[in-house]
């Protein structure tokens, strides 16, 4: 007989197995200093970029951590500072090509994996396991505030 604690961590193991190889495939693609932290604050600066206290409200944390974070994601490379055309007064942090570049190989690598998934599982299952997830998960779209949630 399955426990109920099981399916939280077997969830959590997946994502952490899909997360550990995109990072490692990532790595070999020329991005080895992205850690999934670093990820979800891409995706929370988003294409249009955002300013310090979007991002701290989208990942769920203060927007001093945000800030920390996004220091390191300008010192890697990946993100920048510039003038909000806007309001002068705020400075909006905007994805660099390479920010873009990593987002766009881990959308690929994303393909890969859930393609590798559905070779173990069989394409049915997989579509089986991904129908029932959007069953159970709100509709609310796909939250980006791990690290707030972690944290």
């Amino acid at each position: 007989m399955t426990q109920g604690f099981e399916l939280p961590l077997l969830l959590f193991a997946g994502f952490r197995a899909l997360i550990d190889d995109l990072h490692a495939e990532l790595a070999r693609r020329g991005h080895p200093d992205v850690r999934p932290a670093y990820g979800f604050a891409m995706q929370a600066i988003g294409v249009h970029g955002a300013t310090a206290s979007e991002v701290g409200r989208r990942l769920g944390v203060s927007k001093q951590a945000a800030g920390k974070t996004v220091d390191r994601l300008e010192g890697l490379g990946y993100a920048e500072r510039v003038d909000d055309p806007a309001d002068a007064r705020r400075k909006l942090i905007r994805l660099t090509p390479r920010g873009v570049d990593s987002l766009v190989q881990a959308a690929e690598i994303f393909d890969q994996l859930r393609a590798g998934w559905a070779e173990k599982l069989g394409a049915e299952r997989l579509a089986v396991v991904e129908a029932s997830l959007r069953t159970v998960v709100p509709a609310t779209g796909f939250p980006v505030d791990v690290p707030g949630w972690f944290g």
